[in-house]
């Protein structure tokens, strides 16, 4: 089974979990800016939910399906259709050979993920499937996607092959869609537009108390110098008491950093593994996969909380995760 690219859209590139374990030697993590939206369009197909999944960013691709194939397309809404019909989020969906899958631009959010039953056939490079485009390997040929590419597909498991003969079944043209699906995610109704929570930095000290204050009350927007290596925003300055001589640190994703013109850089999914400008702030991991659905001009606050509050909601997302792998795999035995 393949896909084939007919138009490639803005940037699109195969993402999984990310590439761990090497960044001692200068190899980043890489992977899915979204995490949490490329692990549920992975659970819906019944894939392991770090499977490979194409990343789509802020104009989506032509896809034909070669084959029969079982999709899910999770995150950020690019009102995909095939043959002029509406294809839904959230569920799984059966494409029946020769259909011709259309993403426009998006509506809401900045990424959308596609996952395939079996996932994409690509050689892992250093465990994964993830592309680092600065470097030029890992997924498809190291790079985004081009026309006329021609992407294999994996064997599905138990749970994508029955779905899709069940799916299929009901003699639909173009696709069936399953009539259940995920509801409330990270990216549902207002939850999107909630403030960033961050704990502090560990050079958060010195920084200046109306920095502190600017930080925290006033609104920043992202501006158009926005990758998948980092978010640079714009608005009120921040400045350290002092002057800091600071040695080059590790950093992570979400970490954010403050350079000499005092405007914040947000590190994302491609981010170095050292860096030498001070720290006011760290994004928790469950509200990084948001700041992923930010696009140029879209405005963000940012909430203090503490590291066990941090902690706390990564467990709560966690169990979410998990329940809802648990009640995917129920349905099928329904």
């Amino acid at each position: 089974m393949s896909l084939k690219i007919i138009r490639p859209g803005l940037l699109t590139s195969i993402q999984d979990a990310g590439r761990y374990g090497y960044q001692k030697i200068g190899v980043l993590i890489s992977g899915a800016m979204d995490t949490y939206s490329m692990r549920l369009a992975n659970m819906l197909v019944g894939n392991d939910e770090n499977e490979g999944t194409l990343e789509i960013t802020l104009l989506g691709p032509t896809i034909e399906f070669t084959a029969d194939t079982l999709i899910a397309v999770t995150g950020g809404n690019f009102n995909p259709i095939i043959d002029g019909m509406p294809v839904p989020y959230m569920r799984p969906v059966a494409v029946k050979t020769g259909a011709i899958m259309k993403f426009g631009s998006c509506h809401t959010g900045c990424r959308a993920y596609l996952a395939v039953a079996g996932g994409f056939d690509v050689n892992p490079v250093m465990g994964s499937k993830s592309t680092y485009l600065r470097a030029n390997f890992g997924g498809f040929k190291g790079r985004s996607l081009q026309k006329n590419d021609l992407l294999n597909t994996g064997t599905p498991h138990s749970f994508g092959r029955q779905m899709l003969s069940s799916l299929l079944s009901r003699g639909a043209q173009s696709f069936a869609e399953a009539k259940w699906y995920i509801g409330k995610t990270h990216l549902s109704g207002k939850i999107l537009r909630k403030p960033i929570r961050v704990t502090a930095g560990i050079h958060y000290k010195y920084f200046d108390q109306q920095s502190k204050y600017n930080f925290f009350s006033s609104e920043y927007t992202v501006t158009n110098n926005a990758d998948r290596m980092g978010y640079r925003l714009k608005g009120d300055l921040l400045r350290t008491e002092n002057p800091l001589e600071i040695i080059s640190e590790a950093v992570g994703l979400g970490t954010i950093q403050v350079p000499p013109q005092g405007l914040p850089i947000i590190l994302m999914a491609d981010h170095q593994s050292v860096a030498g400008y001070p720290i006011i702030a760290q994004a928790i991991a469950v509200d990084v996969a948001r700041i992923a659905q930010m696009k140029p001009n879209d405005h963000i606050h940012f909430k203090l909380i503490s590291n066990e509050e941090g902690e706390q909601l990564f467990i709560e997302m966690e169990k979410f995760m998990e329940n809802i792998k648990i009640a995917i795999n129920a349905k099928l035995q329904n």
